[in-house]
């Protein structure tokens, strides 16, 4: 029954508006932890696919290239090859059609696809991480990154450097850039990222990001402001080789330029396509001209016959690869700016492995280890934590060894806080620059110096806050005792007692 094609039709419109619903209340629901958000993003994506299948059946169905729908439609309407109308004959052909179907297939009832669709939401994705990649939460770039410092562009540094700087290709030469090994490593790095980007952010619109890289990095290469090939003319485009003939940065004059001979002279002309015959002082004048004047800009009468065209054709290919290699480097940087902040974590989470023994890090390893095979598929279910550990930034307690590091298990009280608690060292000592101490300093009437740091009873405070004043006034300028008079006689007295003895008439 349902072979025809409205039928077809119909259920495939039934089974786009189910989708929807699930993928909206999917997103209506809070992921638990970051895995369960991982899950969660696969399975919309899994979803806006089969309705984007689905739209695509749709469209070649109303497209109708065989003329099947319209010859349904027509024959619903009771249309017979030659044109008559009979609409009678065809409900009743058509319920006799449904009837004798029925009585050979009893069994057949109308099938309910709720609890169908209802198991996409219960299914979890099988997503491949790598060890070091802890579940989508950092790269993993070590093959990347000894494929760089192994190449003739890349410079040795520590694997957090390279973190920092792989995304700044500028700083690779352009005569560098155009080798194949250069190529490949750019390939092998958009091809991580963008693998990386699909599992961890499947709800990300790759194709059209790139598109929209692609339309500014049009623009901009028309206007020579593409970073790292701002005004590269082709004379960056000679080979090593053709550079290492003879080097002109070394030479500020013809005359010097003729002291290296007639046959290197010859050597760099025929490399860059350019005559090879004339004096001594012809080729020199030759070769110079190329110092300043790009090879597509010089005048074909330079030129050999030969390689006029060898060279218009090497050029042209020359600057369609320097296109290719710029238009990779924009991608590599917006995929890189999508990826700042696992970047961040990766280099922190890299630099804390360093630091710490191998006994913490199998801790640590195990502890991961325990927590997702506890971890249950149910959401109303609490995650088992019968330390009471505090819960790290993926809802899930942290590692033991970490919590015995920094502390956690002491409890510090502050009364000029209004008893609040604050669990560890680190935390307890910090809240002093916090606003709420800061408030209740405030409401005492007392700066908030380097003085209170570790007060936290408000007696104390306000003792040590009279003793600093009164340490204050000692050191002050105080003119009814020091300030001195004399008398007719020449006694010496402060202020306050020659004021008292002048108002007794005594002097």
């Amino acid at each position: 029954m349902s072979a025809t094609v409205l039928e077809v039709t119909r259920s495939a419109h039934e089974d786009v508006e189910r989708l929807e619903r699930l993928i909206v209340r999917e997103l209506q629901r809070e992921p638990a932890n970051n895995r369960d958000r991982l899950f969660q993003s696969h399975r919309v994506r899994h979803m806006i696919d089969v309705i984007t299948s689905t739209t695509d059946k749709l469209i070649d169905i109303y497209e109708d290239k065989d003329n099947a729908r319209k010859d349904e439609i027509a024959a619903l309407g009771g249309q017979t090859a030659s044109g008559t109308t009979n609409l009678f004959s065809a409900f009743y052909d058509r319920l006799k059609e449904i009837r004798d179907y029925h009585r050979r297939h009893p069994a057949a009832r109308v099938v309910d696809a709720t609890e169908e669709y209802e198991e996409l939401l219960k299914e979890e994705p099988h997503i491949e991480f790598s060890g070091e990649e802890g579940f989508g939460r950092y790269l993993d770039m070590h093959e990347l990154y000894n494929e760089y410092i192994n190449s003739k562009f890349g410079e040795t540094m520590e694997y957090t450097a390279f973190l920092d700087s792989f995304s700044q290709m500028q700083k690779v030469p352009c005569n560098l850039k155009l080798s194949r090994q250069y190529i490949e490593y750019l390939e092998h790095v958009l091809e991580y990222l963008i693998s990386f980007v699909e599992r961890t952010q499947p709800l990300q619109d790759l194709d059209r990001l790139f598109a929209k890289v692609g339309t500014e990095f049009e623009q901009l290469w028309a206007d020579g402001k593409v970073l790292g090939w701002e005004n590269k003319g082709s004379e960056d485009g000679l080979s090593q080789s053709q550079e290492a003939v003879i080097d002109l940065d070394y030479y500020s004059s013809v005359e010097e330029l003729m002291e290296v001979g007639p046959e290197k002279l010859k050597e760099a002309l025929a490399a860059r396509g350019l005559k090879t015959g004339g004096t001594l002082q012809q080729r020199a004048e030759r070769l110079f001209l190329t110092k300043y004047t790009p090879l597509d800009q010089l005048d074909r009468k330079h030129f050999t016959k030969d390689s006029r065209n060898t060279q218009q054709n090497g050029a042209a290919e020359q600057m369609s690869t320097k296109k290719e290699i710029a238009l990779m480097e924009a991608k590599l940087q917006r995929i890189c700016e999508l990826l700042k902040e696992v970047i961040e974590q990766t280099k922190e989470n890299v630099e804390k492995k360093q630091a710490l023994t191998y006994e913490e890090m199998e801790a640590e390893r195990e502890e991961e280890v325990i927590q997702a095979d506890t971890e249950s598929d149910d959401e109303e279910q609490q995650i088992y934590n019968p330390l009471k550990l505090p819960m790290g930034w993926d809802g899930k307690p942290i590692p033991y060894w970490l919590y015995k590091l920094h502390g956690l298990g002491q409890e510090f009280k502050c009364e000029i806080c209004g008893n609040q608690s604050y669990w560890g060292r680190r935390a307890f000592e910090r809240h002093f620059k916090e606003w709420r101490h800061q408030h209740g300093m405030r409401c005492l009437n007392i700066p908030n110096t380097k003085n209170f740091n570790e007060i936290t009873s408000i007696q104390e405070a306000k003792e040590l806050w009279e003793k600093i004043q009164e340490r204050q006034g000692l050191s002050k300028w105080r003119p009814d005792l020091e300030e001195e008079y004399e008398d007719r006689e020449g006694n010496i007295y402060n202020k306050k007692t020659f004021t008292d003895l002048q108002r007794q008439g005594l002097i």
